[in-house]
């Protein structure tokens, strides 16, 4: 986990500096920072299928056009998945965390001088960083591993605050089209995605 906070820290630091040289009047960079609370649906080929509650941030660098209003953005994302379910094995309760890099279209749309609405679409790929499945006598970690890909939808209306500021309230839905695979040395053979991820949360933007 720490290695993962040092991974945001540094990306946010070198594209900040990198979007201070490249900046010009008819483009800009800007920083979103935004988390999270929500559920989703884990689709198995052969297991039953549950749903997980989840808590995901995201830290994103925006470079868009001010003509246009359209840009394209990418950053990190870490979500956390918590629940409980049953396969073959038996009851379970369940804590994953899951790294997810996106590649999106951005749109900014002003509303006034203090409201703007902000979307994105794109695409991602995540992989599996904790994996553990809590059972009555039993503990298995990493039970699915590997990366996977998927597509996801970003909607905010932000508020601004200051000159370079601005809070907004941010709705995420995402889902993989691609599946995680069981690994070979556990009593699973399965795959899985993860499905209709839904996501209220709070966002921050910066104007670097």
């Amino acid at each position: 986990m720490k290695k993962t906070i040092y991974m945001l820290v540094f990306a946010t630091i070198a594209f900040s500096n990198f979007s201070k040289a490249q900046t010009n009047k008819n483009s800009e960079f800007n920083l979103i920072a935004s988390g999270g609370i929500g559920f989703a649906n884990i689709i198995n080929e052969k297991e039953p299928n549950y749903n997980l509650n989840c808590n995901s941030g995201e830290i994103l660098i925006n470079y868009y056009s001010r003509k246009k209003n359209i840009g394209i953005a990418t950053g990190f994302g870490l979500t956390t998945f918590t629940g409980t379910g049953f396969n073959q094995i038996g009851n379970f309760y369940q804590e994953r965390s899951v790294i997810k890099i996106p590649l999106l279209v951005t749109c900014n749309y002003g509303i006034n001088e203090k409201f703007k609405l902000y979307s994105s679409f794109g695409v991602y790929t995540q992989t599996i960083i904790k994996d553990k499945f809590q059972y009555i006598n039993l503990i298995k970690n990493k039970l699915y591993d590997g990366w996977n890909f998927g597509t996801q939808i970003q909607i905010a209306p932000y508020y601004l605050l200051g000159k370079n500021i601005s809070l907004g309230i941010i709705f995420n839905q995402q889902s993989d089209f691609s599946k995680f695979k069981s690994n070979s040395n556990q009593l699973i053979n399965d795959k899985q995605r993860i499905k209709n991820l839904n996501s209220f949360g709070v966002s921050i933007a910066m104007l670097l």
